[in-house]
């Protein structure tokens, strides 16, 4: 897919960075899309084609360790601080000429935008972030911890470690080493195609599990993997050769960093997000579904730490890749909250 996309690359916060792009206007508003994972630049491809053609000049990078920009081999090299200074120096390149721009984020990619927000508000006229809400800081209590607590060991997030938590006699959690890449290993081993189909074609809104040797939530290896309407194996050919080529590290990297997230956030701790939000989320997505976040959105939690939250928006029948599953309806969205400003 073309579509008059531009591709470039960038030397950001020394790692060369790859974007896509495209404008009618140089001089438009410019939108960042942030992508997620197991995602790219290519997730954001409706949205990039449909603003662009509004007037916007769209720029959807590929994060550092995704596909065409670089991935430091350090597990270290993944951190929020890291992530956040490719994009400031990012948005200074491409668009030092104003003062703030837009921004959008899904999954890792709105979390990313999140920090952004906290870190610097200054660069941030909006924010439409999709699937991921602003999750306070909690001083007392590691994020990591407290996931394998509730969901376990085969709880994907504590999958991607490179450390197996192990539950303790007294209801705490241990932790015991494992050498880097089993979880690569073992989507080798299962074959990438399959790896991204499983991810793409997840619907479940319940936790997602990876048990060892097994599909997604104990799915068979040899079970059929049917495509929804709105993937095609077109899609699936690109995310799969990008993968092939860059490998499931860099973007395992940014889980891997959760604890060190909270710890150079201490300063933050209870700090708002104060730019103007609006929030999109799918009511069959797992994040939607996950312990306590309906509640948090709904009864004014979410309100309290992101108090410009001018909208919230629940999509019926929506999976969590909602910028994919419903991309007219999402453009619409971030245009209609945009214009705005």
């Amino acid at each position: 897919m073309d579509n008059g996309i531009e591709h470039k690359t960038v030397k950001v916060n020394g790692i060369n960075m790859h974007y896509a792009e495209k404008d009618k206007d140089k001089d438009g508003p410019v939108i960042l899309f942030i992508h997620g994972f197991p995602e790219l630049w290519y997730t954001w491809r409706h949205q990039i084609t449909a603003l662009a053609n509004l007037g916007y000049r769209a720029i959807a990078p590929d994060l550092r360790g995704f596909g065409d920009t670089d991935a430091p081999e350090s597990v270290s090299s993944y951190t929020c601080m890291h992530v956040i200074g490719d994009l400031i120096e990012l948005i200074e390149t491409v668009a030092g000429d104003q003062d703030k721009i837009f921004v959008v984020g899904h999954d890792w990619g709105a979390i990313i935008a999140w920090y952004l927000c906290l870190f610097r508000p200054d660069k941030v006229k909006a924010l439409v972030n999709l699937s991921v809400v602003f999750n306070p800081r909690n001083p007392k209590i590691k994020p990591l911890g407290m996931l394998a607590k509730v969901f376990g060991d085969d709880y994907y997030i504590c999958r991607f470690q490179l450390f197996l938590a192990v539950a303790t006699k007294k209801n705490g959690i241990g932790w015991y080493g494992m050498e880097p890449g089993v979880i690569e290993a073992e989507f080798a081993k299962k074959g990438t195609e399959r790896i991204i189909k499983e991810f793409y074609t997840y619907r479940d809104p319940g936790p997602l599990f990876i048990p060892r040797g097994k599909g997604f939530n104990g799915r068979p290896l040899d079970s059929q993997i049917t495509l929804h309407p709105w993937l095609s194996q077109e899609d699936i050919n690109y995310y799969t050769t990008k993968y092939e080529n860059r490998g499931f590290r860099g973007g395992v990297n940014y889980y891997r960093n959760i604890d060190t997230n909270w710890e150079l956030t201490a300063p933050w701790t209870g700090t708002q997000i104060k730019v103007p939000v609006k929030f999109i989320v799918g009511d069959l997505d797992l994040t939607y579904n996950s312990p306590g976040t309906k509640e948090y959105i709904h009864n004014g939690g979410f309100k309290k730490f992101v108090p410009f939250l001018q909208e919230v928006v629940v999509m019926e029948g929506v999976g969590h890749f909602i910028n994919e599953e419903r991309p007219e309806e999402i453009n619409n969205h971030i245009h209609d909250f945009f214009q705005k400003f």
